[in-house]
């Protein structure tokens, strides 16, 4: 059996923000969301990354990087007050399901408020279903009205919402939920809009187009970085190809001769390059396995390549 080598990709490391950095009432709060759905949690914590690297990326002071990623980090909390069968529902939720979870940014903004330690961050829950032209919720509001960290944290959630997968949405590529957030990102004309906007609001789309861009740069980013694990995995497998062919040597060399020192000899120097579960009855088909497993790690690495050249095509 082969004792495969793990190949460690935390998506979001150079930033992770874990909740121990957080004080104990919003460690709290974090373990109680955990306990009802674990998802959500996951889900928090990667919006929480990806909205401080793309401030980051915005150029935005160190101070107001960390608030925004804990507004992040807490833009769910609302979901506590929401019914499980409706949040772990497998399928899509039904209109009056769905307006019952549309409450959650509501709530989560009232149980901030209500909680002077969680307090300054309640922008997170309140603002991160808002959208530019005036169709999101829970108060509709329009550019000018929404705080840039609420249109941050919008474009985290929506991103990771889509390519995580979770039990409720269909996992996509991500350049295809790259292209769904340009999409968000262009004008449009919300039903939902008053007519006395309606022509202001037709220019604006529902997403920060700005922020989106940052968005396909933090992805490409993350690429590379992946690329750059699977790499070293590579480097790794080509240095156990090339032991396990040393051992096909000996063992083509041991065959053909006739002396018997020699056969100790080439024996002996194959028993020493075996290692852990290996041995002279399975190193060859170990040996085939090394080879797949790096022809499989070259197609994925040429993948991703061609995934960041598709994503820099990408127009906003």
């Amino acid at each position: 059996m082969v004792v495969q080598m793990k190949e460690h990709f935390d998506f979001y490391s150079k930033t992770s923000l874990k909740s121990y950095n957080l004080n104990e009432t919003m460690r709290y709060q974090l373990a109680m969301l955990d306990s009802l759905d674990a998802f959500t949690r996951v889900h928090s914590e990667n919006v929480a990354n990806i909205t401080c690297r793309l401030c980051e990326r915005l150029g935005m002071h160190s101070d107001f990087v960390v608030y925004c990623t804990i507004c992040g980090y807490l833009h769910d909390i609302g979901k506590l007050f929401i019914p499980l069968e409706i949040l772990q529902k497998p399928g899509p939720l039904t209109n009056e399901e769905y307006e019952i979870m549309k409450k959650h940014a509501a709530m989560g903004y009232k149980m901030c408020m209500d909680d002077p330690t969680l307090r300054p961050y309640a922008n997170g829950p309140k603002y991160h279903h808002e959208a530019l032209n005036g169709s999101g919720y829970p108060e509709g509001l329009t550019k000018g009205e929404i705080p840039i960290e609420g249109q941050i944290i919008r474009v985290a959630d929506e991103f990771d919402a889509i390519v995580s997968k979770r039990h409720y949405k269909t996992h996509i590529g991500v350049t295809d939920t790259l292209k769904h957030l340009i999409k968000e990102a262009e004008p449009s004309i919300p039903k939902s809009v008053a007519l006395k906007s309606l022509e202001e609001n037709a220019k604006i789309g529902k997403l920060n187009p700005k922020i989106v861009k940052k968005l396909c740069k933090v992805v490409i980013e993350d690429i590379e970085y992946e690329i750059s694990c699977i790499f070293d995995y590579t480097k790794y497998l080509k240095e156990e190809i090339e032991r396990l062919e040393q051992i096909s040597t000996y063992n083509i060399q041991m065959e053909k001769t006739k002396n018997e020192k020699k056969k100790e000899y080439y024996k002996a120097g194959m028993e020493q390059l075996l290692q852990n579960r290996e041995d002279l009855r399975n190193y060859k088909y170990v040996l085939e396995e090394y080879r797949t497993a790096l022809l499989t790690r070259k197609e994925v690495i040429n993948n991703l390549f061609d995934e960041i050249k598709q994503i820099k095509k990408l127009k906003i």
